[in-house]
């Protein structure tokens, strides 16, 4: 048995709409912390990835904004370009863990070891304070020598290294009074793998400046769709590796060995980044309801395989597995209400049911069913007591032959005389819409604020006490986590604590018709709507105020296309 609480993700902090005010911190995100937070006690959340490597701190950015990308001469895999940041991007962290319980790490950039660009540090460690957790030291260093960042002999001892000339300059550095929160080595089991990191005398020698041990790795990559590297995936034949309890004990059996060493330092042993595929995930599989199962499938093996903590991967608008993002097209309710969560936020968030806020939660891969690889089982225990039974069935069967009746005994303990259960649910494994947890939904694409939608549905099961033994129903496909003692888990939904809207409420273009009165109004005539100049703030109109003139008419009914988009559409 393990303790773990697999509950955070990574947000990649980015700027995508020019002008965009840097102190109004996105509604529908503190929502969404709050979930996870109501749940977990806290959410910890990565600044960084391949954007750290290149990162440059700048005074100032155009249009007052705290981040930018530019290009660069970068061979990643993924073309990630560079990342200029300013001072104010660590003062909206901060201003985001007064108000959730956010925790952080970010990203020391790792491209130039000869010169040594720590401003990153030097400003975390003073604005973030104790919100900080960890510093990253190298992204993927097993990677850089097949992506030309590093030379093609580069390997585990030159990384030990670099490791150790960036510790002697930290140690220089007053403006770094937190010397040791390194995160390391964060290796993607690509190039090397964990024990060849081990075999230098790596964490003998760096053990004591180290936060936590740390990998990164992906099932599967879509590479070759995003950037023509490597070799081309067929989504639909990858969709059943996915359906399987075998997929995260194959993706925990590479780190059995280092879950053991990092135990033995003591020191947290985290997955810092994974999710569906890496370059962006799949259509069709990383934004399903069985990628939501597989999440939480993966999440609990992490756990019983003795990972302190896991975070799923965030990235840009092309990217398939967000568990979270604002992605809609412009209307005057895309900051609070036009957001899109993922399936997979919907496994961080029942993670965080599961193990709560205690810190004593213990987990066991039960094997129920005789062993079957698409209907797992786990046991949560709480202090060496029974709290909660996981119960998944991966197989897609509309007609209900496949669904299950799973019988719960309690060997000495007995069972109690009910328990509450609540239920993960979609139609089919490769739904994209009305997922629900619980009866609650946060909405489909575009339809998102950050909270927990409908009526909280908490099923109540009669158990046979005297057979010993309580009979849960699991549809196919579907999850169910059943509460084997009083909770106030089963009864969460919709965390306490929520954020108005108000912050981004607009003062221009909000103008309302009255139903009744828009039912039988055809509207201006083609020649009143040549006095009608553009309802877009600031702009010049075209429709300039004169009589039409014959042959314009066309002209004439373009001009109002436009200004008709701008009202309904900005």
């Amino acid at each position: 048995m393990s303790l773990g609480r697999i509950r955070e993700w990574i947000l990649l902090a980015r700027e995508e709409k020019k002008g965009l005010i840097n102190s109004l911190i996105q509604v529908p995100f503190l929502n969404l912390m709050s979930n996870i937070v109501e749940r977990a006690g806290e959410v910890m959340i990565r600044l960084g990835g391949n954007t750290q490597e290149f990162a440059v701190m700048v005074d100032e950015l155009e249009d007052g904004r705290s981040i930018a990308k530019q290009n660069a001469a970068i061979l990643k895999t993924t073309e990630t370009p560079a990342v200029l940041y300013t001072v104010d991007m660590f003062y909206i962290a901060s201003n985001i863990s007064s108000l959730v319980n956010v925790k952080w790490f970010i990203g020391l950039p790792f491209n130039d070891s000869s010169n040594w660009r720590l401003a990153i540090a030097e400003y975390g460690q003073e604005i973030l304070g104790d919100n900080l957790l960890g510093m990253q030291a190298g992204n993927e260093p097993d990677l850089y020598a097949r992506h030309k960042s590093r030379p093609e002999s580069y390997g585990p001892y030159d990384y030990f290294g670099e490791i150790a000339d960036l510790i002697e300059v930290i140690d220089r550095n007053d403006r770094i009074p937190r010397k040791n929160i390194l995160i390391a080595p964060s290796l993607a089991t690509g190039d090397w793998v964990p024990e060849d990191v081990w075999d230098t005398g790596f964490l003998p020698a760096f053990q004591d400046r180290l936060y936590a041990v740390t990998m990164e790795h992906y099932p599967n990559n879509n590479c070759f769709a995003q950037f023509g590297v490597g070799s081309p995936q067929d989504p639909q034949a990858n969709f059943p590796t996915y359906l399987t309890h075998n997929a995260g004990i194959e993706l925990c059996r590479l780190y059995l060995n280092t879950a053991r060493i990092a135990q033995e330092i003591n020191k947290p042993f985290i997955m810092f980044e994974t999710n569906t595929a890496s370059c962006g995930g799949f259509p069709g599989i990383s934004d399903s309801y069985g990628a939501a199962l597989w999440g939480l499938d993966y999440g609990m093996q992490m756990a019983y395989s003795n990972f302190s903590n896991a975070l799923l991967h965030v990235g840009g608008q092309n990217v398939f597995y967000n568990s979270f993002a604002r992605i809609a097209p412009p209307t005057n309710q895309t900051n609070f209400n036009q957001w899109t969560v993922g399936s997979v936020y919907y496994s961080a968030l029942i993670m965080a049911e599961i193990f709560g806020k205690s810190g004593t939660g213990r987990i066991i891969d039960l094997w129920g069913n005789g062993g079957n690889i698409y209907t797992p089982s786990y046991a949560i225990y709480e202090e060496d007591i029974l709290s909660k039974v996981a119960l998944f069935n991966y197989v897609d069967d509309p007609t209900g032959a496949s669904d299950l009746v799973v019988a719960i005994s309690v060997p000495g303990a007995g069972v109690p005389s009910s328990v509450k259960v609540k239920y993960l649910e979609a139609e089919s494994v490769s739904s994209k819409y009305n997922i629900t947890w619980a009866g609650q939904t946060f909405g489909n694409k575009f339809e998102v604020d950050g909270r927990l939608k409908g009526e909280l549905n908490v099923t109540t099961i009669q158990c046979e006490q005297a057979a010993n033994v309580c009979r849960i129903p699991v549809h196919a496909p579907g999850f169910a986590l059943v509460f084997m003692s009083d909770s106030d888990a089963a009864n969460l939904g919709q965390a306490t604590q929520t954020y108005a809207t108000t912050a981004g409420t607009r003062l221009s273009n909000t103008a309302t018709v009255a139903p009744e009165v828009l039912a039988t109004s055809n509207g201006h005539s083609e020649k009143d709507r040549w006095f009608h100049g553009s309802t877009s703030l600031g702009s010049v109109s075209a429709a300039v105020r004169k009589m039409p003139a014959v042959g314009f008419t066309g002209a004439s009914v373009a001009i109002g296309l436009v200004a008709v988009y701008s009202v309904l559409f900005k």
